[in-house]
């Protein structure tokens, strides 16, 4: 079989849900377009938007701890950069994001809506040019190969939804765990030249049910008990840069 891009996925504001590409540039260096532009932070948060530098998960609203931000739908026009969410089809907020008063109607929704989060207010949408809100230090993209998650199913006896892990490109035609041999390799994935740096260890965020943003799985148990780990995808650097759609080819050039 020959490994292919099944779907592609960014995540406009981290912590929310994913909009999907029909295609995306890749630039060397960078991680996929407008993928964690936006987070949102929170009282205790010690991210600094002056002099930006990573810091971990924990300084935002994030589903491994709020994983009611799982109830909202989130959509989101790169064009106009205008955030749209929804609750059971209904719209309940809208702001250009890039503005301070978009940025105040969204904030204004959440205030009310995470008033019993575990982390206090107040909850700022925020964005750093140049900066990407990535669970990791180093700007990447994250590969999921959809027939691990498939495979996870024989231990978790339930259906495993990919979209728990949160990934940029989901692979179709690879066999069950086999992007874990990627790391170190480089990929030519369309146009573009990709190299696999790093296994994706998974937190809580995995155990949201991105439907109904109930805790309902114990996919980290379920990781451990059955692999003996708690990896589920990989991330690769973009070395030489260019167009990915559904369908591209999958493929290992350099070990």
């Amino acid at each position: 079989m020959t490994t292919t891009v099944s779907i592609l996925h960014y995540f406009p504001v981290k912590g929310l849900s994913a909009q999907t590409l029909e295609a995306v540039t890749l630039t060397p260096g960078q991680g996929m377009p407008q993928d964690r532009r936006f987070a949102i932070t929170h009282g205790a948060t010690t991210f600094d938007v002056v002099s930006p530098a990573w810091r971990p998960k924990s300084n935002f609203l994030a589903l491994m701890r709020d994983e009611r931000l799982a109830t909202l739908d989130a959509r989101y026009d790169a064009a106009s950069c205008t955030l749209v969410l929804l609750r059971n089809g209904r719209q309940v907020a809208k702001g250009r994001i890039d503005t301070p008063t978009g940025r105040l109607l969204i904030e204004q929704f959440l205030a009310a809506y995470m008033k019993d989060a575990a982390v206090p207010p107040p909850y700022k949408v925020i964005e750093a040019p140049g900066h990407m809100f990535s669970d990791i230090e180093e700007k990447a993209v994250s590969l999921i190969n959809l027939a691990s998650c498939k495979d996870l199913e024989r231990v978790t006896q339930a259906p495993v939804d990919p979209r728990r892990f949160r990934g940029n490109l989901l692979l179709s035609d690879l066999a069950p765990w086999a992007e874990a041999q990627w790391v170190g390799k480089r990929l030519r994935v369309g146009e573009t030249l990709l190299e696999v740096f790093k296994n994706i260890r998974r937190c809580a965020a995995t155990e949201v049910n991105p439907v109904t943003g109930e805790r309902d799985m114990p996919v980290l148990k379920s990781l451990m008990n059955g692999y003996g780990h708690v990896n589920c995808g990989v991330y690769a650097r973009v070395i030489e840069g260019g167009t990915v759609r559904p369908g591209d080819t999958v493929t290992v050039v350099e070990a």
